[in-house]
C-alpha cells in the first residue's frame, strides 16, 4: 500500500533517455534498514508519481538517476474490476519458473516512442523487500513477468533493445499503432 502524503510535495522527476550513462551502471542494493528511510519513501513516492505521469506500467530508480535497485510497477490484479496499487520492490531476486519463452511487446520510458518484440520468461518467481522493509516472495506469470523482468534488468544496466532477438519489429508507437498492435492481442 502506497504511504499518503501531502500532494504539495509531490515531485515528478526527469526521467534519463537512452545513452545517460545511468542507465548502463548496474544498480547498488539498499541494506534493509534504509529502505524505511524518509529519502527512501519520498524516492519510492516520487517514482510511482513520475510512472503514472508519464503513463508508465514501471519505472527503476536508475531511469531518474539514482543507482538503487527499486522498481516501481503496476502489476495485473486476479479480480476483475479491481484496479492494482503501484508496487515498489526492492533488491529483487528472479528465478525463471519452467523454460517456457514467449515474445511480447514492449516499450519503455527511457526510450520513448519506441516498441520492439521481446522475448522473456512466460512465469517467474521474485523475492524482494517491499516498501516496509518486508521480505516477500510474488509468482508472476505473462504481462505481471514482463513487467518485472523488465524493470528488473534496468537494475542491471539492462535496455529491452539487449534483450531482442531481431531488430526487424523495432517501431515507432505510430507505427506500432497503424500496422502492429493488432498481435499485441495475439501474446
Amino acid at each position: 500500500m502506497r504511504a499518503k502524503y501531502n500532494s504539495a510535495i509531490m515531485s515528478i522527476l526527469k526521467v534519463a533517455r537512452m545513452g545517460h550513462p545511468m542507465l548502463r551502471a548496474k544498480a547498488r542494493a539498499l541494506d534493509r534498514r534504509d529502505i524505511r528511510t524518509a529519502a527512501v519513501q519520498k524516492l519510492i513516492d516520487d517514482m510511482i508519481d513520475t510512472m503514472v505521469e508519464y503513463h508508465g506500467v514501471g519505472l527503476a530508480a536508475p531511469q531518474v538517476h539514482e543507482g538503487l535497485r527499486i522498481f516501481v510497477a503496476t502489476l495485473d490484479v486476479d479480480e476483475p474490476g479491481e484496479t492494482a496499487e503501484p508496487v515498489a520492490l526492492i533488491n529483487p531476486e528472479i528465478t525463471p519458473r519452467g523454460a517456457e519463452m514467449v515474445d511480447g511487446w514492449e516499450g519503455c520510458l527511457s526510450i520513448p516512442d519506441i516498441r520492439g518484440r521481446v522475448p522473456r520468461s512466460r512465469q517467474i518467481s521474485v523475492r524482494a523487500f517491499d516498501r516496509n522493509g518486508e521480505r516477500i516472495e510474488l509468482e508472476a506469470q505473462d504481462y505481471s513477468a514482463r513487467v518485472i523482468q523488465h524493470e528488473t534488468d534496468h537494475l542491471d544496466g539492462v535496455l529491452f533493445f539487449d534483450r531482442m532477438r531481431s531488430f526487424e519489429t523495432l517501431s515507432f508507437l505510430d507505427e506500432y499503432s497503424r500496422y502492429w498492435i493488432k498481435d499485441k492481442d495475439d501474446d
